[in-house]
């Protein structure tokens, strides 16, 4: 390990014979500091080494200026644009985020949760995994009155603002659709009905049918991790139904997607012989053949969302215990897996 000393704001004012108090203006940007004087202090600084102690500036002013985010994975278009909506309106407020994820291990969530508190983060923003049920872990954050809003995967949780869509609305709105081009035998992809998302689209997806007196049938809920493989695998229990369903509603278009490819390499036509709505509006949606009917979900308007109400509520324009509930509009895509061919 280097032993190297430090470079400090003493070392550049010995450097350039100026007062250690015209450095640090210079260094924090102030216009009293002319920029002829600013540009020599700065090329300085870079010159040397300098790095500002932001430790001990955070120790002053009880910030550190960063946002935790928790989410269950990375490799999620939605939750990539969730991110860089939330990037977009931090980084203008100057705050950086702490990006971690929890790869749907609640332990891992856990200990995304302890790290992120001990690194002092301003506020959290947090995605649930699919098997969270006790928030205890998030109580050290409400005890020291970090806000903290959960977005997408949410939970009740007094003192905290949750964003998200009306799933259950969605949800009824792509089975009335599937409904409407005449499919009856409707099979729903989803996963555990622990998380609101998942038990709200249930939920929407059962009324639809109710409102058109279709029964419901409890072997057509195939729950699973809604991957693309485990879209694979509802494939094969689909094919093997009798009578053959004529529709499947997914809780997300990846695992749609799986679905479609492997019925269609055993010979089923889309929408022909079933048809498909998925839920997300990847970009898989459209690329796939035939292109996916699917929800649109604002992820990146979502992640403006959260981060604008956390940073308001830091600097003290807004409450966020205010609103406990924020609901983003969301909207059916049509497309041709579900629109019947006319003859």
């Amino acid at each position: 390990m280097s032993n190297e000393k430090e470079v400090t704001i003493y070392d550049l004012a010995r450097k350039l014979n100026i007062s250690v108090a015209t450095v640090s203006r210079a260094l924090k940007d102030d216009p009293v500091v002319s920029k002829k004087t600013k540009k020599k202090i700065s090329d300085l600084a870079v010159e040397m080494g300098y790095r500002s102690n932001h430790f001990a500036r955070n120790l002053r002013t009880q910030r550190t200026n960063t946002i935790g985010v928790i989410i269950p994975r990375i490799n999620s278009y939605f939750m990539s644009s969730v991110i860089a909506g939330m990037e977009n309106i931090a980084t203008s407020e100057g705050y950086n985020l702490i990006i971690s994820q929890s790869s749907e291990s609640v332990e891992k969530e856990v200990a995304n949760t302890i790290t992120l508190f001990n690194n002092r983060v301003d506020g959290l923003l947090v995605s649930l995994t699919y098997d969270t049920d006790s928030l205890a872990h998030f109580d050290p954050f409400i005890r020291k009155k970090v806000p903290l809003i959960f977005f997408d995967r949410t939970a009740d949780q007094k003192d905290c603002t949750c964003i998200l869509i009306n799933n259950w609305k969605a949800a009824y709105e792509a089975t009335t659709h599937l409904i409407s081009q005449g499919r009856r035998r409707i099979v729903h992809l989803t996963a555990t009905q622990k998380r609101n998302v998942y038990i709200d689209r249930l939920e929407g997806y059962k009324q639809a049918l109710a409102d058109q007196r279709i029964p419901f049938r409890e072997d057509y809920i195939i729950v699973g991790n809604l991957s693309q493989e485990a879209g694979a695998e509802a494939a094969s229990r689909i094919r093997e139904m009798q009578p053959l369903p004529d529709a499947v509603f997914v809780a997300n278009d990846n695992c749609a997607v799986g679905c479609m490819i492997a019925l269609k390499q055993m010979g089923i036509r889309i929408p022909e012989d079933i048809a498909f709505v998925g839920f997300n509006n990847d970009p898989v949606s459209t690329v796939v053949e035939p292109n996916l009917t699917t929800i649109n979900y604002p992820g990146y308007e979502m992640g403006q969302v959260a981060a604008r109400n956390l940073i308001d509520h830091l600097n003290g324009s807004s409450n966020i215990h205010s609103t406990n509930t924020i609901i983003l509009r969301s909207e059916l895509i049509l497309r041709e897996s579900s629109v019947s061919r006319q003859p």
